[in-house]
């Protein structure tokens, strides 16, 4: 009974902390990444792309997951783990057919604890932290016939997902390889940490898995994705590129600077290398051998919108915000709008304080809310050009639109209110400022009750 607790302990702490204690990395390249790799498997599920999000998670160990409604979240540590972009599509099919099949058994009743922005805004905004019941009542179940049922149903909502994966893989024209490649991972991982019998651990069961065991599933899977015309085809060479891309990113902006730096040494004069480079000079405090990087990057194609975001973000955060207006304006430009990258280059206008690019900066910002509500460094950065602009009222409703993202009830209600008291009674923005006042007032009611 032990054992059983034990292992059920340890699926919880895996599936559950993601969603409620972890922070969501968001950078407008990954995002664009993500969305480009998802789409067929999304259409070859019968889903829509507009309604299904792929969202990168800030965790280094290899897992993703669904928690309810349409969104697969995939930790950092599976994209560094992958060795192609095919393996975390095959992964991104597995959790879609989660989707598909209603497999949620996870509700997060709050957010996340906080966003970071990839592209080195770090610690620019934080969103709601979740509270996590569903895993400690799954624990205090406390007899064995409830969790092994428990367990059943997770290794069936498993086996159901990888068949769907398979369905959608196959459907979605893409080969079939990464899925497999990955699961063997997976199997490689689970012999590591003792999760097979073997002579000095020879009492560990199947059946005591909220997963079937991944070896099982490569084979029940084999058969079907070898037999797929796809099977043989070749990996989409623009995808796999930008993956290394991403990937490089990725572990220049997690990994601690001296890791990036062995794995990607001066030598290697690849963009990927150059990408993580840049991340951990710049992490570093060396900003100089950061722009160096970032310019080598730029020279080989002056017009890509995100080497040029990331000339403009080291320049902006080394104190050279008048500097880094060109590239940001043009990063801006040449990723049409990207919301993402419009904040930034709102934020330098800003950091110029010069009046002359209030302006703009407001422009700029305005659409990038627009275009993207959940950004709540994007709303900060509004309410600047409002507080200094001396309009209160939307100072106030920028306020409660970035505290009501990060979870501040409080400061979310207090801030609505403020903005509807002055604000034109029915005006668009006055009934915004009312649905986070409602919104905030029913979340902090709840809490109470919780408490009691």
């Amino acid at each position: 009974m032990k054992r059983i607790l034990a292992l059920l302990s340890a699926a919880l702490l895996l599936w559950v902390q993601p969603a409620t204690a972890q922070s969501i990395l968001r950078d407008a390249e990954t995002e664009a990444l993500l969305a480009d790799m998802s789409r067929p498997i999304i259409i070859a599920a019968g889903l829509s792309p507009a309604n299904v999000r792929v969202v990168l998670v800030n965790d280094q160990s290899i897992n993703a997951f669904v928690a309810g409604g349409q969104i697969v979240y995939i930790h950092s540590g599976l994209l560094d783990a992958a060795d192609t972009a095919n393996e975390v599509q095959g992964v991104i099919a597995h959790e879609i057919g989660h989707i598909v099949g209603g497999h949620a058994v996870f509700q997060n009743d709050g957010g996340y604890t906080n966003i970071s922005i990839l592209s080195l805004l770090l610690g620019a905004a934080a969103m709601a932290a979740g509270a996590g019941e569903a895993g400690t009542g799954i624990l205090m179940m406390g007899q064995r016939a409830a969790i092994g049922k428990y367990l059943a149903f997770s290794r069936v909502q498993e086996s159901s997902a990888d068949a769907a994966g398979v369905r959608f893989i196959k459907g979605a024209g893409i080969s079939g390889k990464g899925m497999l490649s990955f699961f063997d991972k997976l199997t490689a991982q689970m012999h590591r940490y003792g999760y097979y019998a073997t002579e000095n651990n020879p009492e560990v069961d199947p059946f005591a898995q909220t997963h079937p065991m991944s070896a099982d599933r490569v084979e029940t899977l084999r058969t079907d994705l070898q037999a797929a015309p796809s099977w043989n085809k070749p990996l989409d060479a623009g995808i796999e590129r930008r993956f290394k891309r991403v990937q490089a990113k990725l572990r220049g902006y997690v990994a601690e600077p001296e890791t990036t730096l062995r794995r990607y040494p001066a030598s290697d004069q690849s963009a990927p290398a150059h990408y993580a480079r840049a991340y951990a000079y710049h992490k570093s405090g060396y900003p100089d051998q950061a722009a160096a990087e970032t310019a080598a990057l730029v020279k080989t194609a002056p017009d890509d919108p995100y080497f040029l975001e990331l000339e403009g973000q080291i320049l902006l955060e080394s104190g050279k915000p008048a500097e880094a207006l060109g590239a940001l304006r043009e990063a801006t430009r040449r990723s049409n709008n990207q919301p993402l990258i419009a904040a930034t280059f709102g934020h330098a206008l800003l950091a110029t304080e010069d009046k002359a690019n209030l302006a703009e900066a407001e422009s700029v910002l305005r659409t990038a809310v627009a275009r993207d509500k959940e950004n709540p460094f994007a709303w900060m950065q509004l309410g600047t050009v409002y507080e200094r602009k001396g309009d209160e009222p939307r100072t106030a409703l920028a306020t409660a639109e970035r505290a009501h993202l990060m979870g501040d009830m409080r400061t979310a209600l207090m801030s609505a209110r403020a903005a509807m008291g002055n604000l034109p009674q029915g005006s668009t923005d006055w009934i915004r400022a009312q649905d986070i006042a409602m919104v905030a007032q029913t979340a902090m009611d709840e809490e109470k009750r919780r408490r009691r």
